[in-house]
């Protein structure tokens, strides 16, 4: 019988919190890089909904998202590039978080992630980056 190091934590979080926290999940389990202000724009996003862009990018910058239009205007397509959210129209273009990701922004929200690494019966060695030189 395997020994499993168990870790429970209950945490009540804010809208902003628990939606923010969610796409972060999603960005580390697909290994993409996302910075803390984009964070926080794909949070403003998903908690505003289907958005003109430039609509969008005034409010983000109004709500001190970021300090311009134009950065908005870079992180959106940045997240685009990377599928997180969606752009529709070709005039006035609209943006939505990309409902795919399954980000949950209504009601009472409980996040019940089970992560699990399984120790083999062979010493794993550890990835380059955290063995000491010798």
């Amino acid at each position: 019988m395997a020994i499993v190091n168990q870790v429970r934590k209950t945490v009540k979080m804010d809208l902003w919190s628990i939606v923010k926290f969610q796409l972060a999940v999603h960005s580390h389990l697909k290994t993409m890089n996302v910075s803390d202000l984009d964070l926080n724009c794909l949070t403003f996003l998903a908690l505003s909904g289907e958005t003109e862009l430039t609509e969008f990018c005034e409010n983000a910058t109004k709500n001190k998202i970021f300090s311009s239009a134009q950065s908005v205007r870079n992180a959106v397509t940045k997240a685009e590039k990377k599928s997180l959210i969606i752009k529709n129209g070709k005039n006035r273009k609209t943006i939505v978080l990309n409902p795919e990701l399954n980000i949950q922004i209504q009601g009472n929200i409980l996040l019940d992630y089970k992560f699990v690494r399984v120790e083999t019966k062979e010493v794993e060695r550890a990835p380059e980056r955290f063995q000491s030189e010798v």
